[in-house]
């Protein structure tokens, strides 16, 4: 049995009127936050509000995660908490970052479907009925709201956050397989036994795209629908924030994601490009010396003392092209074969992960020797 199909739970279908009521899914509702004290407890509510009000599709929970906020962020978030049973408030000490806070999380959530969700509501909650309904009938494993895709939205974002952030994910798309729009946003829904059994190690914003990856190599079904970024959800003319993004970090971090789905690419596509630089300067040293042929007929009847000459002369007219052409090709050969010996480790890491997963799987739940298939 394979660590996809070891991983597969039966999702939960809305019962007919006919049939005996089953229990309805559990939704946990994660939302990170540092440093968020001015808008932690109308965010809170608005989410309260909101998932009260869908109480009769989904049970859930609310986790907030306190990633070692400086200022009152948890203990505004520990006061919500206390006036509502189903919030529950957990605790970085420090400020460990997104991965770390999220990794937190999944391990503390009980939910059969796991929501994450950006706490400044730039994505407004109902996108957590629109991806409930997605993952239930279209039976995926993740489901992205995806501002970049054909329906989806963008506003209010600051111009160099919206750029980086379109590029970033164009890049990672090609990178990626299949045709995800919306490689490395946050808000998404996953099925909760599928996501609690991924080993995941990212401690950033890598983390998404690192999901994703495991995802791919166990076969998972991965659905997008269209989603709506907005800055200023509650259209309020004095609402202003400013972009935190450490534009070093985070492209570092999406160059590594990109780096994680095709690492080959980043050693041949240059190995590829040395190479057409290093023909390009051989056929320019052969026909100058083809050229310079007729020139040096009186060195005598052998060929290979007026080839030697014509090739001597050649390198007199232009000896950093025969430099050029020796660097390139010895660059070409060495990225080319690193790009091959890439390709290989990609290979076992995707086989090493996929049994890995299956070993994960039967440790944590030891007495489940048989799974349905879908």
């Amino acid at each position: 049995m394979s660590p996809i199909d070891s991983l597969k739970t039966n999702h939960h279908k809305i019962p007919s009127t006919d049939a005996e009521p089953s229990r309805k899914p559990l939704v946990s509702v994660i939302v990170p936050g540092y440093n968020e004290a001015a808008i932690i407890e109308k965010s809170l509510a608005v989410l309260h509000n909101y998932l009260v009000t869908n109480e009769n599709r989904f049970d859930w929970e609310l986790l907030v995660i306190n990633d070692g906020s400086t200022d009152n962020t948890g203990e505004l978030a520990e006061n919500f908490a206390s006036q509502h049973s189903n919030v529950r408030v957990l605790h970085h000490f420090v400020n460990y970052n997104l991965g770390q806070a999220l990794r937190y999380a999944f391990n503390e959530c009980r939910g059969d479907y796991v929501v994450t969700l950006d706490i400044d509501l730039s994505y407004a909650p109902e996108h957590i009925g629109n991806m409930f309904d997605a993952i239930v009938r279209q039976q995926a494993k993740i489901v992205i709201a995806s501002p970049y895709m054909k329906g989806g939205k963008v506003a209010n974002v600051p111009w160099l956050r919206k750029f980086l952030s379109i590029n970033a994910n164009r890049f990672l798309s090609m990178t990626a397989k299949g045709d995800l729009a919306t490689l490395t946003g946050m808000v998404r829904i996953y099925d909760g036994t599928f996501l609690r059994n991924l080993s995941l190690k990212s401690m950033d914003v890598s983390i998404h795209a690192e999901i994703l990856y495991k995802a791919m190599v166990l076969g998972a079904r991965i659905v997008e629908i269209p989603g709506t970024l907005d800055w200023n959800p509650s259209n309020d003319p004095n609402f202003n924030r400013s972009s935190s993004m450490k534009i070093g970090r985070s492209i570092f971090a999406y160059l590594f994601s990109g780096f994680m789905f095709k690492p080959f690419i980043f050693f041949i596509l240059p190995g590829l490009f040395f190479a057409v630089l290093s023909c390009y300067s051989t056929f320019w040293v052969f026909a100058h010396t083809i050229e310079n042929l007729p020139l040096v007929h009186h060195l005598g009847s052998s060929f290979a003392t007026r080839f030697s000459a014509a090739v001597a002369q050649a390198f007199q007219q232009a000896p950093h092209t025969f430099i050029i052409s020796g660097m390139a090709l010895m660059l070409a050969i060495q990225l080319i074969s690193l790009g091959i010996l890439a390709l290989q480790g990609k290979s076992y890491f995707e086989e090493l992960f996929y049994l890995g997963t299956d070993i994960y799987k039967a440790k944590r739940h030891p007495n489940n020797t048989s799974t349905k298939k879908d």
